[in-house]
């Protein structure tokens, strides 16, 4: 399968067998997203039966998570080197065998290692080369190609919530956890759908086709203990890795990278917290997973609407804009949320906040992709990911601290809300500093500034004459005797 033939295209075909691909990616984010979501329906049964307090019992949910995006450059380099079919089914029997393996735990230590590590690593294996693929087969409609791929996280959860309360209360936590081991094989059907394509950005240019040649054949000839053969991997394993992960040096990426800590540490608690909290202002368990319905389905309200809507040509330039807006918007959500203590309340809740969660999303891939390319999107979207690792592995936890200590949820709601709401601002920020300085560029000096005039004057005098004393120079030593006076 790694050796598979790579459909040939000069640019993204937008469309055929691109639909397909969206179809598969959008299994993927349910058999991923959707699950590991409703594992916070697991959080009271976890609770109850092992005896923990909140911050052990949100452990699981962070592990999860944490794996999911701490190991995405690791499901790039396997889709990169190998293949993406490949790396999604060994994903899949990986995610598998973890919530198997969960249902027979007898501690909260077994859930972490099996629900948390092993079912998180089988996610982050199918989670980042699905979104890539999307990338490469389309250009013109890719935000509506990811909204469409994306909402699978809503209908996901929209579905599995009410289905697994179900599953919990007909065989127990055990039983649903299996049943769930058996659906996230459907991962392995979704692998097969991800045909490789080849586009006119990823060749080599003739010159480098022929250094490889000659690298090629150099090798082919040393013996395999030579040191040439050590060298002729070393060089080729480096300037692999440079020019894969060129973008960690963009300016651009640096500032989303760490935007993406902030909106990451925010983002993740809801999906833990939201049926606990639902059930402690006296909300039954029955409405408490409705609400989690509620926010998936209008998950895949913001997943389509918005990636349709920044797809057409009066919003298309501000998609960047667009994204900003969906962070801070959910920020602010959460800042309301701990006024919000009745069902009528927290469904207009979870309406608001599922929708920018959902149009947030479906960006994050086209934000990428504007500041990298389509080239490195793959790896990109790794690093996107794995830096959502370490804000999902801390921030249940300590909100489930904070619960703990004050006896209540609003602390923990309000710094997730500041956190969002922070990284919207810098991504702002850095994208205002960046114009400015192009409009200096532009602009360096206004006509009736006389200093700056001068100085301006003065700096164009000094390159003229630094470019005659160059060309005397040259002429000089071309012609002897020659007197430029």
């Amino acid at each position: 399968m790694a050796k598979v033939n790579r459909a040939q295209s000069t640019a993204p075909p937008d469309g055929g067998w691109g639909w397909m691909i969206v179809a598969g990616c959008f299994l993927v984010t349910i058999c991923t997203r959707a699950v590991t979501r409703c594992i916070s329906i697991f959080f009271v049964e976890f609770q109850t039966y092992f005896a923990q307090d909140y911050a052990q019992t949100a452990w699981i949910h962070s592990i999860v998570d944490c794996m999911t995006m701490l190991c995405a450059p690791l499901g790039s380099v396997v889709s990169n080197h190998l293949s993406c079919q490949v790396g999604i089914m060994l994903g899949g029997l990986l995610a598998s065998t973890g919530l198997i393996l969960g249902s027979f735990a007898t501690s909260l230590k077994h859930l972490y290692l099996t629900l948390g590590v092993l079912t998180g690593l089988g996610f982050a294996l199918c989670y980042s080369p699905a979104i890539a693929m999307v990338g490469k087969y389309f250009s013109r409609r890719k935000a509506l190609a990811y909204g469409i791929a994306m909402s699978g996280s809503g209908i996901g959860t929209f579905i599995l919530a009410p289905v697994v309360q179900f599953l919990i209360e007909q065989f127990s936590w055990r039983g649903a956890l299996l049943i769930l081991g058996g659906f996230v094989l459907h991962l392995c059907v979704c692998g097969a759908l991800m045909r490789p394509i080849t586009l006119t950005e990823d060749h080599t240019t003739p010159e480098q086709k022929q250094i490889c040649r000659t690298e090629k054949r150099d090798f082919q000839q040393a013996s395999p203990y030579s040191t040439l053969t050590k060298e002729w991997v070393q060089a080729r394993l480096c300037r692999s890795l440079q020019q894969e992960y060129s973008f960690l040096l963009m300016s651009d990426f640096v500032v989303l990278a760490i935007s993406v800590l902030f909106m990451a540490y925010g983002c993740s608690p809801l999906f833990v917290y939201l049926v606990p909290y639902a059930l402690s202002v006296g909300v039954s368990h029955q409405q408490a997973a409705f609400l989690m319905s509620i926010l998936g389905v209008i998950d895949i309200v913001g997943n389509v609407t918005f990636g349709w809507l920044t797809d057409r040509r009066c919003l298309k330039k501000y998609q960047y804009v667009c994204y900003l807006f969906a962070v801070g918007l959910d920020g602010l959500c959460y800042l309301c949320l701990p006024m919000l203590q009745s069902l009528p309340l927290l469904v207009p809740f979870s309406c608001t906040f599922g929708y920018f969660d959902g149009a947030y999303v479906t960006l994050i891939p086209v934000v990428t992709a504007e500041i990298v390319g389509t080239t490195s999107l793959s790896s990109a979207l790794g690093v996107v990911y794995f830096l959502h690792a370490v804000p999902y592995l801390v921030s249940p936890p300590i909100a489930g601290w904070l619960v703990d200590t004050t006896g209540s949820y609003t602390a923990a709601f309000l710094l997730c809300g500041f956190s969002m709401i922070f990284s919207s601002v810098l991504l702002g920020f850095a994208r205002l500093v960046k114009k400015m300085k192009k409009t200096q560029l532009r602009f360096p000096a206004k006509e009736s500034d006389p200093k700056l005039q001068l100085w301006a004057n003065g700096l164009v005098a000094y390159s003229v004459a630094s470019e005659l004393d160059q060309k005397d120079e040259s002429v000089e030593m071309a012609v002897p005797g020659y007197n430029p006076t």
